[in-house]
């Protein structure tokens, strides 16, 4: 097996192992939610760049699930008629279309990083929710709203609802985000749940609002689609209790039965005070195979930015994709580039095939 080995799950075939990774782009202008000419030519760009799989960036299920305004959501059906063109065009140029689906929790409400990142306390933002009403850490924090039992179940319809959507307008892939210090993650994670019902405590309550929401997309989707969840795979909070790697290697396992297909491994960003190992080439791929040992396939992200090496961790059996960002945004046609010098036959569009004859 390697980078250009063919992934395949369900109904799903990726012509390679080369997945963009969700990156947000703060790009809907009209602080709508609503896809634009923007996501269109940036997603579709790196399909016709090869990748096997392009995602989305982190798509709201909630107009208060979103990190700032300027972010895409779901929650509407407008909002899936207007991402459609763009899975279309995913599609039709050879990468298979994947979504993920999201709810920044207490971290939402922000400017978007190009304005300053700041929390919005003026008109133009809303009160954020979480597990608790322990507001994010910022010099200024925002007013935070405790999430009721009642609202984590509405939320749970919210992600099925949005999954529905997803595929009606074309994506073959969801992704649940559960990583990053969003909603999800807030839940998981003991730095963050205080909470003392059915959703908080020791790890099966602490985990039960992902669960839900996975056995709730799964039962909306087709049996066909596949289903991805990312994660932060350790808090990076040594010397204190938190969520760590020992818990989402049995996450994982819990979550495979569920219809879980692959987990999307990543790390941190539950608090400010993580402490950040070097952040070198393959940093975090460790932590997508302890995940592995669940017997999930995994994807594995951060400082992926060769083909060498992309290749490497396939072909050593180190994760099953290689998920690529920032390579991504400095150069679209990746997988196209790897393949050459890897001497696999590359992914070349024929509209530029006599510009690699």
């Amino acid at each position: 097996m390697h980078l250009f080995t063919p992934f395949e799950l369900r109904d799903v075939t990726a012509r390679n192992r080369v997945m963009v990774s969700p990156m947000c782009q703060y790009s809907c202008e009209a602080r709508d939610g609503l896809a634009t000419e923007w996501h269109r030519v940036h997603l579709g760009s790196r399909a016709v760049g090869g990748a096997g799989i392009v995602m989305t960036e982190a798509t709201a299920v909630t107009p208060r699930g979103r990190i700032s305004p300027e972010d895409l959501g779901i929650w509407s059906d407008d909002h899936a008629e207007a991402l459609s063109p763009v899975a279309g065009f995913l599609a039709d140029h050879g990468a298979v279309p994947a979504i993920q689906l999201a709810h920044a929790g207490r971290k939402a409400s922000t400017r978007r990083p190009a304005d300053g990142g700041d929390p919005i306390h003026d008109d133009g933002g809303w009160t954020p929710v979480g597990p608790t009403a322990e507001p994010w850490p910022h010099d200024e924090p925002l007013e935070t709203e405790r999430l009721s039992t009642d609202d984590v179940v509405d939320l749970v319809d919210a992600w099925a609802a949005a999954a529905g959507r997803a595929v009606d307008a074309g994506f073959d892939i969801v992704e649940i985000h559960a990583a990053h210090g969003y909603l999800l993650h807030e839940f998981l994670s003991p730095v963050t749940n205080g909470r003392e019902d059915a959703y908080g405590g020791d790890f099966e309550g602490r985990t039960r609002f992902l669960r839900e929401v996975v056995a709730a997309v799964r039962e909306i989707v087709p049996d066909g689609t596949g289903l991805f969840v990312r994660i932060s795979a350790t808090d990076w909070l040594p010397g204190r209790e938190s969520w760590t790697v020992d818990d989402s290697a049995r996450l994982a396992a819990d979550l495979e039965p569920l219809g879980v297909d692959l987990m999307d491994v990543s790390s941190g960003g539950i608090h400010p005070d993580q402490e950040v190992p070097d952040t070198g080439p393959h940093y975090q791929v460790p932590y997508a195979e302890r995940v592995a040992e669940s017997g999930v396939p995994v994807g594995a992200v951060g400082g992926i930015t060769t083909p060498q090496g992309a290749d490497a961790i396939v072909r050593n059996g180190r994760a099953d994709l290689a998920v690529v960002g920032r390579e991504h945004l400095r150069d679209p046609y990746f997988a196209i580039r790897a393949a050459e010098e890897l001497g696999h036959e590359a992914p070349v569009p024929r509209q530029y095939t006599r510009g690699f004859d």
